[in-house]
C-alpha cells in the first residue's frame, strides 16, 4: 500500500474542532517536555547531594531510556486499541503519580523503578502527540505546524529548570509542582470538544523496514535524545564545575529552551519555503560549531546566554524539520509505526547520551561540550551523505 494513500482521520474535522484538538496536543507536548526537563536535573542534583557519582546519575537517567524502549515495542498496538485520547490520559496519570512518589521513596533502587515508569509514559506521550499533530497538518504548512508543536515541547523543557531555579532542588515541592502541571494538562485532553483521530495498526509490520525507509530522520531523533538527555542531566553540573552558582547554572537550560521556542517558528517558515534537507544540514553545522565554542563562552555570562539561545534554536530545529519530512512521507497507522520506531531510537539516544557524556566529563573538564560537538558533527556528515533520504 502506498504511504500517500493513507489519509489522516482528522481530514474532515471542522476547523474549530481541529484548533481545539491542536491545543490539546500542544498541552500534551508541554507535559512530555516538563516531566523530563524537571526530573533530569532534579534527580541528578538529588543523587549528587547523596554522595553518588556521575556513573550512578547516568545509569538512573538511562532507566528513562529503558522505559522508552519497552513501550515502543508495543505502542502501535496500544494506539490502535486504546486510541490517542485514552492513551495520553493514562500516560499523564502515570507521570503525575511517579513524580509525586519520588520524595517518599527512601531506597535509591526504587528511584530507578520510578524513572522506568516515567520513560514508559513519556514514550506514549511522545509518539501519540506527534502522530496526532501530523494528522491535523496540511502539506503546505506542515513545517510550521511541527514547529509550533516542537516549540510547545520546548516550553515544557524550559519550565522544568525554571521551576528548579525558583523553588530549588530540595524537598518534595518541585516534584509535586511537576505532577500538578501534568494533571492540569489532562483537563485539555478530556474536553468533549476534542475529537481524537483513529489510527489502524501499521501496514508495515517489520520495524527494520522503517529504518531503511527513513534512516536520517531516525538518526535525528537519536541525536536529539542523546544531547538533550545529556544536557539536562549534566549542563548545570558542568557549569557549576566551572564556577557558576547552582541557581544560575540551572537557568542555562531555560535560556537554551527559550531559544528553541522563539526560533522554531522562523525555522518552520524556512522549512515550508526552502529545501528541507539542505536546511537540516545547515542547522547541524551550526549546532556542531556552537557546541565547540561552549568552553570559551562559559567564561562570560552574557556570551553564554547568547550562544545557548542560538544553539538551542538551531539544534531543536534539526528535529523539527526531520519530523516534518516524516509527516510528509507517512500517514495513518504507518505514521504511528515509524514514530514508535523513532521512539526506539530516542530511547537508544537517551541511553547513550547520559552514559557517554558522564564518561566524557570524567575524562575531561569540557567533556560535555566535546561530546555534543562530536555528535552534531557526525550527524551533519550523515545528513550530507544521505541527502536523498528522509
Amino acid at each position: 500500500m502506498s504511504h500517500d494513500s493513507i489519509e489522516p482521520a482528522t481530514a474532515a474535522l471542522p476547523e474549530a474542532s481541529t484548533l481545539v484538538a491542536r491545543g490539546a496536543v500542544i498541552a500534551t507536548a508541554m507535559v512530555f517536555g516538563l516531566t523530563y526537563s524537571l526530573t533530569a536535573p532534579l534527580i541528578a542534583f538529588d543523587l549528587a547531594a547523596r554522595g553518588l557519582g556521575e556513573t550512578v546519575i547516568g545509569a538512573n537517567a538511562a532507566m528513562h531510556a529503558v522505559g522508552v524502549l519497552v513501550t515502543a515495542l508495543i505502542l502501535p498496538r496500544m494506539v490502535a486499541v486504546l486510541g490517542p485520547r485514552r492513551l495520553i490520559l493514562l500516560s499523564i496519570a502515570i507521570s503525575a503519580v511517579a513524580l509525586a512518589a519520588f520524595p517518599i521513596m527512601p531506597a535509591i533502587w526504587l528511584w530507578f523503578v520510578l524513572r522506568l515508569f516515567l520513560g514508559m509514559a513519556a514514550e506514549a506521550l511522545f509518539v501519540t502527540s506527534e502522530t496526532w499533530i501530523n494528522a491535523l497538518s496540511t502539506e503546505n504548512t506542515r513545517a510550521r505546524s511541527m514547529a509550533a508543536y516542537t516549540a510547545a515541547m520546548s516550553v515544557g523543557l524550559a519550565l522544568g529548570p525554571l521551576i528548579l531555579s525558583l523553588v530549588g532542588t530540595e524537598g518534595a515541592l518541585p516534584y509535586l509542582l511537576g505532577a500538578g502541571v501534568a494533571l492540569v494538562a489532562a483537563l485539555f485532553v478530556t474536553s468533549p470538544r476534542v475529537i481524537a483521530p483513529h489510527f489502524d495498526e501499521p501496514t508495515i509490520s517489520n520495524p527494520v523496514r522503517f529504518v531503511r525507509l527513513a534512516p536520517l530522520a531516525l538518526s535525528a531523533t537519536m541525536l536529539n535524545a542523546a544531547i538533550e538527555t545529556a544536557g539536562l542531566s549534566f549542563l548545570a553540573l558542568y557549569a557549576v564545575g566551572l564556577g557558576w552558582a547552582e541557581e544560575h547554572a540551572t537557568r542555562l537550560m531555560s535560556v537554551m529552551m527559550v531559544g528553541a521556542i522563539l526560533l522554531q517558528l522562523p525555522i518552520g517558515w524556512l522549512g515550508d519555503t526552502m529545501d528541507r534537507r539542505r536546511l537540516v544540514i545547515l542547522l547541524a553545522v551550526i549546532s556542531a560549531v556552537g557546541a565547540a565554542i561552549w568552553p570559551l563562552a562559559l567564561g562570560n555570562a552574557v556570551a553564554t546566554y547568547a550562544l545557548l539561545f542560538i544553539w538551542g534554536g538551531a539544534f531543536v530545529g534539526i528535529y523539527t524539520i526531520m519530523i516534518t519530512l516524516v509527516g510528509s512521507r507517512f500517514k495513518g497507522g504507518d505514521l504511528v509505526g515509524i514514530y514508535a520506531v523513532s521512539g526506539l531510537f530516542w530511547g537508544l539516544g537517551a541511553l547513550v547520551g547520559p552514559l557517554g557524556a558522564g564518561f566524557a566529563m570524567q575524562v575531561h573538564p569540557h567533556g560535555l561540550a566535546l561530546f555534543a560537538t562530536l555528535a552534531c558533527s557526525l550527524f551533519a556528515l550523515a545528513a550530507w551523505r544521505l541527502r536523498g533520504s528522509a
